[in-house]
């Protein structure tokens, strides 16, 4: 454990210690760091110092502070083409909504014999299962089923994706999106999950399936969007070059 003398403010010694976890991995992109009650009696600081530590951190960008949550590390920031790969929540700050999103499963299971095809594995393979709601607004607009195979994110069941993207965790992981194949159909959702994104039963939706693969042509994620067509209108560029 990292100590904190008296030859330096205690704020900047403290703030340093978890600069130097941050960077070491210690504390990894994506996942809570200790509370200041935690911190105050790890390092024997009053909570001003440690408040202020975290607020240093915080103002370069280092860390992200929720209220009612916690602290996580943010990672490095990215640059993508997202509305080409589902970016919802980017794609709504963009347009001015409000954009949060909220984790109902994420979880580990077999791939089976249709996910394994569709990830390219063996039916045993252990894949990540996410499902979640986003919402703009504070309006339920969308519910995604999301695979991703265990093996290339295993410490994602450490990150909050309710406050990350998962295309964050894949930076994090090096890995570099390339191609997503996507198909489009108009479906309907059983009741339950209809429930979810405060529609009628049998009312239609919008069903966005896509394969998302990276540079060395892996299979990284197969995915379900089911969004609300009352609610969403979507607008295609046709160019003649």
């Amino acid at each position: 454990m990292s100590q904190i003398s008296y030859r330096s403010p205690l704020y900047i010694q403290l703030r340093e210690v978890i600069r130097s976890k941050i960077e070491e991995g210690e504390y990894p992109p994506g996942t809570a760091i200790p509370s200041e009650n935690q911190l105050a009696e790890t390092y024997g600081l009053n909570r001003i110092s440690v408040r202020s530590a975290l607020a240093a951190l915080e103002n370069e960008g280092l860390i992200k502070v929720v209220q009612g949550k916690g602290m996580f590390v943010n990672g490095p920031k990215t640059e993508r083409d997202l509305e080409s790969l589902g970016g919802y929540r980017h794609t709504m700050r963009e347009r001015g909504k409000d954009a949060s999103t909220r984790v109902l499963i994420k979880a580990v299971r077999d791939a089976g014999p249709y996910y394994a095809r569709l990830l390219e594995l063996s039916s045993q393979d252990p894949v990540w299962y996410i499902r979640r709601v986003d919402y703009a607004n504070g309006e339920a607009l969308a519910l995604e089923e999301i695979y991703i195979p265990y093996d290339l994110i295993p410490g994602l069941g450490d990150i909050d994706i309710g406050l990350f993207s998962i295309y964050d965790a894949y930076t994090w992981n090096g890995i570099q999106l390339d191609v997503a194949n996507q198909v489009l159909r108009i479906t309907t959702l059983e009741p339950s999950f209809s429930k979810l994104i405060d529609l009628s039963p049998g009312q239609a939706v919008m069903e966005f399936s896509y394969q998302v693969r990276d540079t060395g042509g892996r299979v990284i994620e197969f995915a379900r969007n089911y969004i609300r067509g009352d609610r969403t209108e979507f607008i295609v560029h046709y160019s003649s070059h």
